[in-house]
């Protein structure tokens, strides 16, 4: 049997049976809409708020300020377009960076089609943004910065606590996409003065189609979804009960076994990283050295098509990336990996590799020994490696 080997984690993570477990009476037995009420809805109610509280509790947030939606794209879009028409007659100019997830990337530039004005910070090779430079675009007109925590790309982790002091200072609101980084880097809504954050359940072990956008008390949103005014009137849809409940269970989860394996993956990632380096020349580590998710590898292959990298250890089982799994069909190369200076070329040659909960240092060291392998058969027949 071919060895099977998932290292593809920030695409998407499997649902963790104890999350299973606990979604499963929701799908029949407790099976009521939360806006009904009969028992059977006020039961399903009472299990909504109950999850709201202990999502809430999590980043430090009160549970009316947690807002369940579909997916972290949806969270993103609700918080950038959300804010920028509930205030378009106060202030129209956002800030926001180069490297961002592709949803935000998009709302900001159909904003720009409806009279918003948007700077795109730039990046260091690191993938940092310049506090100084996000200080000299501020204007009398600045509504919202919107700056990713973890990038899911390179795996950097922005200094968000300064970033959310510099936007309180200017009575800016601050949004970060959080998805990647929940339950690997602890996080303080309050402390790091974050006014809206978006968490995905899929990237934590919990089932895909369920996500949430934090709302600080106090801040101007309008929906983009109307209907029959679901979550305080933010996302009016039937509320998805059974995905909220493995959500809630993958966040205490996180609770109560995060730090151990976020220890756990970091030595496997540092592992990894120095044996690529050492044992396979001609490659290059993508994003901050230290300063990034404890779970991501970016790397670059000279001499290597990223697609015919990733094609090939697919063939010996090994699942990675070559980007964002929303991009990856696409033959552009990474606005991220561009963003922080990489040629084309180069872009073209790095592959995205991510640990998890099921990775283990045997899964390492088959990695290794077939990445070598792998590099030195793409290289040879490559026209424009020279070996």
């Amino acid at each position: 049997m071919k060895k099977k080997i998932y290292l593809d984690y920030a695409a998407t993570t499997p649902v963790d049976p104890r999350v299973l477990k606990a979604m499963m009476p929701y799908f029949n037995s407790k099976f009521g809409n939360p806006a009904s009420l009969h028992n059977f809805g006020q039961e399903a109610n009472e299990s909504l708020e109950k999850s709201r509280k202990t999502i809430a509790d999590f980043i430090k947030a009160k549970p009316e300020e947690i807002v369940f939606t579909g997916s972290a794209t949806e969270s993103n879009n609700l918080a950038l377009k959300g804010t920028a028409f509930a205030n378009r007659f106060r202030k129209k100019h956002i800030i926001t960076t180069q490297v961002e997830h592709d949803c935000v990337l998009e709302s900001s530039l159909w904003l720009k089609t409806q009279g918003f004005e948007v700077d795109f910070l730039p990046v260091n090779k690191y993938g940092l943004i310049d506090l100084n430079q996000l200080k000299k675009t501020i204007k009398k007109d600045t509504l919202l910065v919107s700056v990713i925590h973890g990038n899911n790309e390179i795996g950097t982790v922005q200094d968000i606590k300064s970033i959310g002091k510099i936007c309180k200072e200017n009575n800016i609101y601050f949004h970060t996409d959080a998805s990647q980084s929940i339950g690997k880097v602890d996080i303080d809504v309050s402390q790091l003065n974050i006014d809206l954050l978006t968490a995905s359940s899929h990237k934590i072990y919990g089932p895909k189609g369920v996500a949430m956008l934090y709302v600080k008390k106090g801040v101007l949103i309008d929906p983009i979804l109307h209907g029959g005014g679901q979550e305080k009137n933010l996302r009016s849809s039937t509320v998805n009960v059974a995905g909220i409940i493995g959500f809630t269970k993958a966040i205490e989860i996180l609770k109560k076994d995060g730090k151990q394996e976020n220890k756990r993956l970091k030595k496997l990632r540092n592992l990894l990283i120095k044996e690529i380096l050492k044992n396979i020349k001609d490659t290059h580590l993508n994003g901050h050295p230290s300063q990034r998710l404890s779970n991501n590898i970016n790397i670059s292959f000279s001499g290597v098509e990223g697609e015919s990298l990733m094609l090939e250890l697919d063939h010996y089982g090994i699942a990675v990336s070559t980007g964002s799994a929303c991009s990856s069909k696409t033959l552009e190369p990474s606005h991220v990996l561009l963003a922080i200076g990489l040629s084309p070329f180069r872009a073209h040659g790095s592959v995205r590799i991510s640990l998890g909960r099921h990775t283990t240092k045997s899964d390492i060291d088959y990695l290794i020994k077939t990445l070598k392998k792998s590099t030195e058969k793409l290289r040879k027949i490559s026209p424009v490696y020279k070996i």
